[in-house]
């Protein structure tokens, strides 16, 4: 995994600083992380499919944090689109939070909406998002994204899907009708969970519903969406 330094992406040092520390501290827990959702996968294929809340109690420390070269791809990506309102759905320590509200930043204003199921992971990431010196460009919602969302206004710009993904269909059909022509969707872990986002992605591939998509190669498999 490539560091910011190495990416050469970010200029703002303190903020570059506070990144490093939370991707450092996503990174020890990368193969407990993956252990788990191996055995959950496991336990699926078997037929005996995990409890949503023995996967919850497992997730609720966890980072689930973009690594540093898909950060900056988004930081990037926002500020090429001017992406003045977007969407975050799966906000956990605010890591991704950042790198948008950065690029909102230097796009001359906006806000990142944020949703985060757990409260203590909520909480940590606006502190995160208060050391950034970022918070006028963050709201970040407590609960369940299909009620947290359920008022957001348009035009949406960007929507980064990297939440729950038994719930990410439904999320981006929620946001869709929201989102501008040639705005786009980020959305990570399509390569690691293939099985769950089977039913997102044929969504999302079928140009009918309103998208192109293509998968990248960052982190084991991203899916870049833009809105036709």
């Amino acid at each position: 995994m490539k560091t910011l330094e190495e990416l050469q992406g970010i200029t703002d040092v303190k903020i570059r600083s506070l990144l490093n520390k939370l991707h450092d501290a996503a990174s020890k827990q990368e193969e407990e992380l993956k252990q788990g959702m191996a055995s959950f996968a496991q336990q699926g294929q078997q037929g005996k499919p995990v409890p949503l809340d023995q996967i919850k109690r497992f997730m609720d420390d966890k980072y689930l944090a973009l690594d540093p070269a898909q950060g900056v791809f988004c930081y990037l990506l926002a500020k090429a689109i001017n992406a003045r309102r977007i969407i975050e759905f799966g906000t956990s320590f605010g890591v991704s939070t950042i790198y948008l509200a950065m690029a909102v930043r230097d796009n001359g204003g906006g806000l990142v909406i944020g949703t985060e199921m757990a409260e203590q992971k909520a909480i940590r990431a606006q502190e995160n998002i208060d050391v950034a010196g970022l918070s006028k460009f963050v709201d970040v919602r407590i609960g369940d994204a299909l009620e947290t969302l359920k008022d957001i206004q348009g035009p949406i710009d960007f929507f980064l899907n990297d939440g729950f993904p038994r719930y990410a269909l439904a999320v981006l059909k929620m946001v869709a009708p929201h989102m501008r022509s040639g705005s786009v969707i980020i959305t990570d872990n399509v390569g690691l969970l293939k099985a769950d986002y089977r039913e997102y992605l044929e969504y999302l591939r079928n140009s009918n519903n309103g998208f192109q998509s293509v998968l990248m190669g960052l982190n084991e498999g991203t899916e870049f969406s833009v809105k036709l």
